[in-house]
């Protein structure tokens, strides 16, 4: 049983923004050395959130073409950003959970800029 006060239990622990990006910039969704660019930029500048450890950016997935692309996981003090990225479909699949405020609007933004994406689905979720 918890002891904190019911009023802080009530409390929401965090929102996860989820961006599924289209017609991206083969260039940089297929460079690691531009994901890894990505999600330093969004961490220090955009989302102002402290990274924890190295990202994680493999290539994998090659059994199929649609799964085959880059992965990107990268720890933050508040959570974490992980994105999926399909090199045949052009398009970044992005999740980004925290428990500390982050502009959604802002991040939303960023993200299609730098990877020059045509079209944007987003998802803003409040965990509880």
């Amino acid at each position: 049983m918890s002891k904190l006060p019911k009023k802080q239990i009530q409390k929401s622990f965090g929102r996860e923004l989820v961006l599924d990006l289209y017609d991206c910039d083969l260039k940089k969704i297929s460079s690691k050395r531009e994901i890894h660019k990505f999600v330093i930029e969004l961490c220090d500048n955009v989302i102002k959130m402290k990274r924890y450890g190295r990202a994680l950016i493999p290539h994998f997935g090659h059994a199929d073409p649609v799964t085959s692309g880059y992965s990107l996981v990268q720890l933050i003090e508040t959570s974490s950003v992980s994105a999926h990225f399909s090199e045949l479909k052009r398009s970044v699949y992005l999740n980004i959970f925290s428990c500390a405020p982050f502009d959604a609007k802002k991040t939303t933004a960023f993200c299609k800029k730098f990877f020059r994406a045509k079209r944007v689905k987003l998802h803003l979720i409040k965990r509880s």
